[in-house]
């Protein structure tokens, strides 16, 4: 640690060499809050020559650490101060704490003070910079405003992936498939008591309870087709006894 030293007229060397000190404190609390947090851009200001400004709203909530990294100095300070009231001749008075008190406390008998932890940094915003909860990326507002943006790009992805050559035959199989299936259906196969009637009235209404993959295990159906049933859907008439069984309605009633 440099005791007499001056790289610059204006420095306060020794000051500066006191604050190394607790460097490694003011640094695990910096690296803590970039890796964790996201920095407002309206917090920084960059000049013409590269150099990096703090704006005043982010120096006031830096600030109020300052008292936090004071205490954490004032022990070193004074160990330093000690050393050099060592090598003078005594004076009358005894060597002053007012940094740390430790005189009055040792006259009281009380425990030695210990600087506290540094305050968290603010939880902010991803989209506006409001500060939010911990553990949260965006405010309520931003949230919805995100989701909103999500869902697009998602549908649009969709629209994409459903055009490619691969996703085109595998709807062309299934459309072709389908399309064998019912115009292999025997209407006469239908039980007379499994009317257009009854599925409305009885077996359609239950169907809302059923699971979406029951629905589409059952009747050999995409997700969104099963959903749709659910919701409300008439199917083809070859799927109703397969529905009939999971919605619990049989010729017994």
């Amino acid at each position: 640690m440099g005791v007499l030293h001056v790289d610059t007229p204006a420095r306060d060397s020794l000051a500066c060499d006191l604050m190394e000190v607790v460097r490694p404190q003011v640094d695990a609390y910096l690296l803590d809050w970039i890796t964790r947090q996201f920095l407002n851009r309206e917090w920084f200001f960059e000049q013409h020559d590269g150099n990096c400004r703090l704006m005043a709203p982010f120096t006031v909530e830096l600030s109020k650490t300052a008292p936090i990294w004071g205490r954490a100095v004032a022990p070193i300070a004074e160990w330093v101060a000690r050393a050099f009231w060592s090598t003078i001749r005594k004076p009358d008075a005894p060597f002053a704490t007012r940094l740390t008190q430790g005189n009055k406390r040792q006259a009281k008998a009380a425990p030695s003070s210990h600087a506290p932890n540094a305050p968290g940094p603010q939880t902010l915003c991803r989209g506006c910079g409001k500060n939010i909860a911990v553990g949260r990326i965006n405010c309520a507002q931003c949230s919805i405003e995100g989701a909103t943006e999500r869902i697009v790009d998602a549908a649009r992805l969709g629209r994409l992936a459903a055009q490619t050559p691969a996703a085109l035959t595998k709807q062309a199989d299934s459309q072709r498939r389908h399309a064998n299936a019912r115009s292999a259906w025997d209407e006469s196969c239908q039980p007379a008591w499994l009317s257009s009637e009854l599925f409305s009235r009885k077996i359609q209404p239950k169907l809302s309870d059923v699971a979406t993959s029951a629905i589409r295990s059952s009747m050999g159906v995409s997700r969104w087709y099963a959903s749709r049933i659910r919701q409300g859907y008439r199917p083809h008439p070859r799927h109703w006894g397969v529905l009939a069984r999971l919605a619990g309605v049989s010729a017994k009633g």
